[in-house]
């Protein structure tokens, strides 16, 4: 079985046992800060997925790092994955919760590329499209890069909306060269 899958069966089985604990924010909490560190970690990230890394090395580090700051059900899952071997699917576990989370809470990701940092008028501008196109509650996240020379490009899941000022005159230069008129001069 690929790793996505077992992934999303691990997600998809801890997202269910701490709704019925009533942990389910708790656990998602930790699935952020777990995933955060990892990204900010790059050799736990590769201690977990070692395979010469014994199991239980891996748990005592996992528990030296986390032990006191998670729930005790996202410990005891930590224990169980190490106990089957899947350490190194532990980063997609996590990656794969968060996203099963945000589907049953309705939480939808956007992210807007802008020149500039956002207005709060613009922020709200934003947020209120991607409510317009998902129905859904909005996490947006805000990266600013100057190579964006004018406008935004938002993206939404999969869905990219790219309303700059570079594809604007790219537009307007593909259409130039469709007219045949143009061509004629």
């Amino acid at each position: 079985m690929s790793d996505e899958r077992v992934a999303s069966r691990y997600a998809k089985s801890l997202l269910e046992l701490s709704q019925e604990q009533g942990s389910l924010e708790k656990v998602y909490a930790d699935m952020l800060s777990f995933t955060k560190v990892l990204s900010e970690s790059r050799d736990l990230s590769l201690a977990l997925r070692n395979p010469i890394i014994k199991h239980d090395k891996k748990l005592a580090i996992l528990t030296a790092i986390f032990g006191g700051n998670m729930t005790e059900l996202t410990m005891a899952f930590f224990r169980i994955i190490t106990q089957k071997n899947r350490e190194a699917v532990l980063e997609s576990v996590a990656r794969e919760f968060v996203t099963q989370y945000n589907l049953l809470t309705g939480i939808q990701k956007a992210t807007v590329t802008t020149a500039v940092p956002l207005t709060p008028e613009l922020r709200a501008t934003f947020q209120q499209m991607v409510v317009e196109r998902t129905g859904m509650k909005v996490e947006l996240k805000e990266v600013v890069d100057p190579a964006v020379v004018g406008g935004y490009v938002l993206r939404i899941g999969d869905q990219q909306i790219d309303n700059t000022l570079r594809t604007s005159v790219q537009k307007l230069k593909n259409k130039f060269k469709e007219n045949p008129y143009i061509t004629k001069l």
